[in-house]
């Protein structure tokens, strides 16, 4: 009964005219960008993040707009996957196996109906869970000393990526290159300068927003001047938008499957939608595929890895709210976010600030039904918008966090550190390093080494500490099996890569 009251608690906050104004606009910008190819979530956040410091906004407040953008491009990802065979974002690349078949067939109204309704299920379902399971994990966390805390944050850096079938020595390379930035700045204990090149500009370390704008939204804009102009492929013409229910309704089982495995990988640190909707895909095609139409326009193909990955976006909010670790690249940015605005999410947030946590359920429940309501008899419009030619989109974002990053601190140094981050995360992109684990060691890295002196401080120098706790032999038996499997699926991958260059051959 609690929850309930917290939750009505929260639409209050949520309702307010700023806020619902706020959701609004974040559902349909985020579906925009989403349908976008190349954008997805992780950059569509990351480009509009410094408007919220501009326009002064509250913690709550741009939280709610940054989720509802969050939550709007999971859904946008679809559109082009379905039309254009090009998946908006790394999630929806599932959805183009059987979503552009059925476009092909005339099916593409089916299509996008179907789609729109298993993300608004997955997603639906994502913060039910969130509503649930987050206060019991936050009141678990709780227990977590200095020593099980770093454990945790060990966890967090062998699940991020790996889990996913990435090069292991490119993950933990990233990851280094982010614990080293995090290491810029006053040192906390002695209070001695570290890596400053005696630039008082560093004195308080290396601002999470202006790297993560810059690895991000540069780096993109980079990526994209790069490209050769070539024109778009024509987005297949729809010519009806209201669904037919009747082709719903036999993929409902579908979606919930989806949803639930969904919900699960976005719990895991670092797995995040992209394992969600693979994993659904797959299940889905293992358990339904009996007339081998999977990948020939089967709706349950294009309903379960939707699902799968809309829910796997909402789970990911779970460990970032309650443990303070991001659960994808997405929450990542978010949680940078928040520790800019002085608020340190982990299991004291539900306790010291119950508005902003309850505020954003709320919210997020709001935002389900206005993307449903967005998404169906509003595609005609978002497909038009999908083909704006990206020499007209991309002055505008460079305006935007030119702008938005200049308003955050009024200084020149942001932004020439803004200018670095985005051509290091170009270089890193070339060379096919993920920049997830790199953020991840420059969000957690300063409390991770602060957990780790502390737990020595306590022990008077004893290592033995690291180990002493059931909870932290837990974590390091869990980053020991991740492990194990992130070397497994690399070693796998290598070898069917070997094996097709034979065939060729």
């Amino acid at each position: 009964m609690e929850v309930f009251s917290l939750i009505g608690n929260g639409f209050l906050i949520a309702l307010t005219p700023l806020n619902i104004g706020l959701l609004l606009l974040g559902c349909f910008v985020g579906t925009l960008l989403g349908a976008l190819p190349g954008l997805g979530p992780v950059n569509g956040v990351a480009v509009l993040i410094p408007l919220t410091f501009a326009f002064g906004f509250d913690p709550t407040s741009s939280l709610i707009l940054l989720c509802a953008v969050y939550f709007g491009c999971m859904y946008g990802g679809r559109i082009s996957s379905i039309l254009l065979n090009i998946p908006g974002d790394e999630p929806a690349i599932m959805t183009t196996l059987d979503g552009y078949p059925m476009a092909v067939q005339g099916q593409a109204a089916n299509a996008l109906a179907i789609s729109g309704v298993a993300s608004f299920v997955g997603a639906t379902i994502a913060v039910i869970g969130l509503s649930l399971f987050a206060p019991v994990l936050a009141r678990a966390a709780i227990h977590f000393g200095p020593a099980d805390y770093f454990a945790l944050y060990i966890l967090a850096f062998a699940t991020i990526g790996g889990i996913a079938g990435v090069d292991p020595r490119k993950t933990l390379l990233s990851a280094a290159i982010g614990l080293m930035m995090a290491t810029v700045g006053i040192d906390p204990i002695s209070g001695v300068p570290r890596y400053t090149m005696d630039s008082f500009h560093l004195y308080d370390g290396i601002q999470p927003i202006i790297a993560l704008v810059g690895l991000f939204a540069i780096s993109e804009i980079l990526l994209l001047l790069e490209k050769t102009a070539k024109d778009r492929p024509k987005a297949i013409k729809v010519d009806r938008w209201l669904p037919q229910w009747s082709a719903i309704w036999p993929t409902r089982w579908a979606m919930l499957r989806g949803s639930g495995i969904g919900f699960v990988a976005g719990v895991l640190p670092g797995a995040g939608a992209s394992l969600g909707s693979f994993m659904a895909y797959v299940f889905e095609k293992q358990k339904s595929n009996k007339n081998g139409t999977f990948g020939k326009g089967d709706p349950r193909g294009v309903a379960a890895p939707e699902a799968g990955n809309n829910s796997a976006a909402g789970g990911a909010l779970i460990p970032m709210l309650s443990l303070g670790v991001p659960g994808s690249g997405t929450t990542a940015v978010l949680l940078a976010m928040l520790i800019s605005l002085n608020v340190q999410p982990g299991p004291l947030l539900f306790e010291r600030q119950p508005d902003l946590v309850w505020g954003l359920v709320a919210s997020l429940y709001l935002a389900n039904i206005a993307l449903l309501v967005l998404n169906l008899p509003m595609i005609g419009i978002f497909t038009r918008l999908m083909m704006t030619p990206t020499w007209a989109l991309m002055p505008v974002v460079a305006a935007i966090t030119f702008v938005g990053v200049y308003g955050i601190s009024n200084s020149i140094f942001d932004l020439k550190l803004m200018v670095f981050f985005g051509v290091l995360g170009y270089i890193l992109r070339k060379l096919d390093i993920s920049l997830v684990p790199l953020v991840l060691g420059l969000l957690l890295g300063g409390d991770m080494e602060r957990n780790l002196r502390r737990a020595m401080s306590i022990s008077g120098g004893d290592w033995g500490i690291l180990i002493a706790s059931p909870i932290s032999i837990t974590l390091y038996a869990l980053t020991i099996g991740f492990l194990a499997l992130s070397v497994w699926l690399a070693v796998r991958d290598h070898k069917q890569t070997k094996a097709e260059r034979l065939t060729e051959g």
